[in-house]
């Protein structure tokens, strides 16, 4: 048995929470660029909450962009599809089973642009959304008149144009608009595009004036790990315990949160916010980014090669050791959190460091630490930098794990070889790749300096870092003296014998 409209009758109670009544009837209210599982786990599930609760009672057209995709599987199962939540709360195990029913139909931009465009004639649609990656947000020489155009903000534009041309650009016809996309300021880069590209294509002064001052393009940033379709065999266990089949097969933590920029009228038009704590609306949303780059993203980025270098494949294996979690704990919770550069209460953080560790304990999500390592430079500019300049004024000392994390790095960005214009570091005899665009800038700096000198050399380099690091009191002797540990004595040997204060 499929999952469908007409499956759900015979679906056991129990097992699964199914779809109430009346949720078929519902108008389309949101317009989603996107079919990813990111959009299916986080704001489409905060939608069909909403909907459960009679609070929204909208459902989503989604616009399928790329040829990639589920859209036959959107079809069959009539846009319905199981969020699997897994993991835990407060240190209590969650497993949830929703059968989500937010989507209404799935149209294609290659073949369905037309349909597209004649949802833009819809009254009751005033929400777009969309989550087309990091790369979808980028200027490209469009043009609008294109069936369909080419990039997503010339789509974006295009269906816009067209809303204003079907109500005369009325006033009341304008319309919310949250990018998912996982940049900063999301929201207002797009405008920004959006603006330019509607010059570019010489539109009229009124419909620009209109696009200004009757749409809102919000900030937003979203947090829950997706990890999206399981493997084959969890696949089939998970079906054979609800019953049915399911294409579309979604799992996800039970952490969430989208927090968006705006205020009371946007959070009217919003108005599933209110189904769960969740969705934050505020008019200043830096905050949850500081919190999230920095005890979430910050402590993976730090963390990453000295679980790698230990041995430990996955986040979970690391939670497991005794010796590896405990150093993320008190690296998150004794040095991160306690020099955040964004003013909040330190009992906020460490709030927040509490929920993260359940996040990273969570058996149900496998989370490779080689995957984390990816542009492993920027990441730690990124992140990492700020933090620990913080540190070091407020405290006056040298930060013992931050100092271990970027030893670690160091040594895990040591490469052996180069092959494919892709180099290569050496664990154990096995070969793992450097995938970081400064991957030849460490392979010089480790070839042609001796130890001391490469982390002095790399510290001291504000291209990298934004900042002069060696310039910190003691951390780049302290860095040092644990890069030569690690390279005499291996990482696991060099935690477990604690020659950090851990």
């Amino acid at each position: 048995m499929t999952l469908s409209k007409f499956t759900l009758k015979n679906i056991q109670a129990g097992k699964v929470e199914n779809v109430p009544d009346g949720i078929f009837d519902l108008p389309e209210k949101v317009l989603q660029f996107g079919t990813g599982v990111l959009l299916r786990g986080l704001p489409d599930y905060f939608i069909d909450k909403a909907n459960r609760q009679g609070i929204f009672n909208g459902r989503i057209v989604v616009v399928k962009s790329t040829s990639g995709g589920d859209s036959a599987a959107f079809e069959k199962q009539d846009g319905l599809y199981t969020l699997c939540i897994r993991g835990l709360e407060d240190g209590k195990a969650v497993s949830k089973n929703i059968i989500c029913s937010a989507i209404s139909r799935v149209l294609s931009a290659k073949d369905e642009w037309e349909a597209i465009l004649k949802c833009a004639h819809n009254p009751e649609m005033e929400i777009i959304i969309s989550n087309t990656t990091e790369v979808g947000i980028e200027l490209v020489k469009d043009d609008i008149l294109h069936h369909p155009p080419i990039s997503f903000p010339g789509k974006l534009l295009a269906f816009l144009y067209e809303r204003y041309k079907a109500f005369a650009g009325s006033d009341q016809c304008g319309m919310v608009i949250v990018p998912t996309e996982l940049i900063s300021d999301n929201g207002k880069k797009l405008e920004a595009i959006v603006l330019e590209l509607a010059h570019l294509n010489g539109l009229e002064e009124n419909f620009i004036e209109w696009l200004e001052k009757h749409n809102h393009f919000c900030n937003s940033l979203v947090d829950r790990i997706v990890p999206g379709k399981p493997d084959a065999v969890h696949k089939k266990t998970l079906e054979d315990e609800l019953g049915y089949t399911d294409d579309l097969i979604t799992m996800s933590e039970v952490y969430s949160l989208w927090a968006i920029e705006g205020d009371e009228s946007i959070a009217s038009v919003l108005s599933f916010a209110a189904a769960d704590k969740g969705v934050v609306i505020a008019p200043d949303i830096h905050v949850f980014k500081e919190l999230k780059l920095r005890l979430l993203n910050g402590t993976h980025s730090l963390s990453c090669a000295v679980a790698f270098l230990s041995g430990i494949v996955s986040v979970k294996e690391a939670m497991d050791n005794p010796v590896i979690s405990n150093f993320v704990k008190e690296l998150m919770t004794n040095e991160i959190a306690k020099a955040i550069p964004y003013p909040l209460p330190e009992a906020d953080a460490l709030t927040f460091a509490g929920k993260v560790l359940d996040r990273f304990r969570n058996p149900s999500i496998e989370h490779h630490w080689i995957n984390i390592s990816l542009n492993y430079t920027s990441k730690l500019e990124m992140r990492i930098a700020q933090v620990l300049l913080r540190y070091a004024e407020l405290y006056k000392t040298v930060p013992e794990n931050m100092a271990l994390g970027f030893a670690a790095y160091l040594v895990f960005m040591k490469a052996v070889k180069l092959e494919n214009d892709v180099y290569y570091g050496n664990f154990n005899g096995a070969n793992y790749p450097i995938k970081d665009p400064k991957a030849n800038y460490f392979f010089d700096q480790w070839k042609n300096y001796p130890v001391q000198q490469m982390v002095k050399n790399v510290l001291g380099n504000s291209s990298l870092w934004n900042a002069d690091l060696s310039a910190i009191p003691g951390f780049a002797e302290k860095v040092t003296e644990n890069v030569e540990d690690i390279l005499q004595y291996g990482m696991l040997e060099v935690m477990q014998n604690e020659k950090v204060k851990i």
